[in-house]
């Protein structure tokens, strides 16, 4: 009987721990999510392509391909996007993989901070093709991302920097004429007569009809000139009738660029100048008219002395800073696209980009090493 019941309480406890165990064990893994170590976007979204679009932090910025395959920024006066940036950011885009899923739990996804920072492609019709937004970034290197509205959030290995001011987007480069291109330079001054340097081919001498005795043209000085002016950068844009542009004009220092091709590029680069303003001078309190009765109680002078003229005192100025400095330029070739963005803004250039200009014609020369001596003939040998 004993034996019975021990059996019997054997067979309750087995079935006692199966069940035990089907309800507690761990449920059956997910499936793998399909896109795990695929690519963040497709290849194909990004040839199809007609915009991108980068919002953060209440910016955007619109990037819009041409039919010549050009970009455009609609976002900053629809200059050309700078091609290399642009090229950059897409490749970084294209590299970066899914490397896993991080949570499907709506109270997690809003510690990953998404927000408005997002990355679109669209079409040509301003339809999405591609929606992606973009977390914090992760302690251990890479980004939280979320496709469109789905509710779950990705770790992807995306390093891009997404610059969404509009601005840094465009094209800053003005001109690019290459220094090998160029034959001839004219050089204008203030205070003196305009220097023009030319020479016959590219690894010619430069030479100058004003050249100063014992003297020749800088090579270097020109160099760096040619490299200032033919790839000429903006710092900011302003309007076309901006006030300061238009004192600028009055002050122009006008560049020209002749290529062996023939072209001419026209630079003009003004500011408005430094100002030396007088200080309105402070009236000091007149003395008491020499007539005039001491007052009671006072003693008389022993001796009046005699009255010596105060030296006027020196003026003094307030300096007004000069200001920003703008640039104008003009091609030859009327289909330049620079010709079509001087319509559209008035540019700023940096400063130095003017003050490193040469600023005397003495600027452009050196002294010329001294001629060669004339070699001189050997002897005649003496006959036997």
């Amino acid at each position: 009987m004993k034996l019975k019941t021990l059996v019997v309480s054997i067979v309750i406890l087995a079935v006692l721990s199966a069940v035990a165990y089907l309800g507690n064990r761990p449920s059956a893994p997910a499936a793998t999510d399909s896109r795990i170590d695929k690519t963040l976007v497709d290849s194909s979204a990004i040839e199809k392509a007609a915009k991108l679009r980068l919002s953060d932090q209440g910016k955007t910025v619109v990037l819009a391909r041409q039919a010549d395959g050009s970009w455009r920024d609609e976002s900053y006066y629809d200059m050309p996007v700078d091609f290399s940036k642009l090229s950059t950011f897409v490749s970084d885009l294209s590299a970066a993989k899914i490397q896993r899923l991080v949570t499907t739990s709506p109270e997690r996804l809003a510690r990953l901070e998404f927000k408005d920072t997002k990355i679109e492609l669209l079409d040509s019709s301003d339809h999405p093709l591609f929606t992606l937004f973009l977390g914090k970034n992760a302690d251990t290197g890479g980004r939280f991302v979320r496709y469109e509205e789905e509710p779950k959030a990705y770790l992807a290995s995306l390093n891009a920097w997404l610059d969404s001011d509009p601005k840094n987007w465009a094209d800053a480069q003005l001109l690019n004429v290459k220094a090998d291109e160029v034959a001839k330079v004219d050089v204008p001054f203030d205070q003196s007569p305009a220097v023009t340097v030319s020479r016959p081919k590219k690894d010619g001498a430069w030479t100058a009809a004003s050249t100063p005795a014992g003297q020749q043209v800088k090579a270097d000085k020109v160099s760096s000139l040619l490299t200032s002016l033919g790839t000429i950068r903006f710092s900011d844009t302003t309007d076309s009738g901006d006030a300061q542009a238009a004192i600028a004009k009055q002050h122009l220092r006008v560049f020209k660029l002749t290529t062996f091709d023939g072209k001419t590029y026209s630079i003009a680069l003004g500011r408005k100048p430094e100002e030396k303003k007088l200080k309105p001078v402070e009236k000091k309190p007149e003395p008491p008219a020499s007539g005039a009765q001491p007052a009671a109680g006072a003693k008389p002078a022993a001796a009046e002395k005699l009255a010596v003229p105060e030296k006027p005192a020196e003026p003094e100025y307030d300096t007004v800073p000069a200001g920003p400095v703008y640039t104008w330029i003009t091609s030859s070739d009327a289909k330049a696209g620079v010709n079509a963005l001087m319509q559209k803004r008035s540019f700023q250039v940096d400063d130095y980009t003017f003050t490193g200009l040469p600023q005397k014609p003495d600027e452009l020369f050196e002294p010329a090493p001294p001629p060669m001596p004339a070699p001189t003939k050997a002897p005649a040998a003496k006959a036997n």
